[in-house]
């Protein structure tokens, strides 16, 4: 099954799939600033495009196309967008027991 997510009035938009690593969402962020929070751990990889982050405690950095971040559960991070994005992020749930 296939989910459509949409955040800040249209501005990030993602599908949610089950991919073989579990769940992830592939999506576009257009040209602006946003502030995320995680409730698992998160694995992001720009698939085309560049991304400025800024991770807990961390100041910004860019992120190029084929790069890639980890933001533990829990967390706010920030991301800016100059152009429009690609990414996906895997969700990386705790095994179930």
């Amino acid at each position: 099954m296939i989910a459509h997510n949409s955040y800040f009035s249209g501005a990030v938009q993602s599908l949610g799939f089950r991919s073989e690593r579990g769940r992830a969402t592939i999506g576009v962020i257009t040209p602006g600033e946003y502030k995320f929070g995680t409730a698992v751990p998160e694995h992001m990889v720009i698939t085309t495009g560049s991304l400025a982050v800024r991770l807990p405690g961390e100041d910004w950095r860019t992120i190029a196309q084929g790069g890639s971040f980890d933001v533990a559960a829990g967390k706010e991070f920030h991301v800016k967008a100059a152009a429009a994005v690609t990414y996906v992020c895997y969700y990386l749930d705790p095994p179930a027991t």
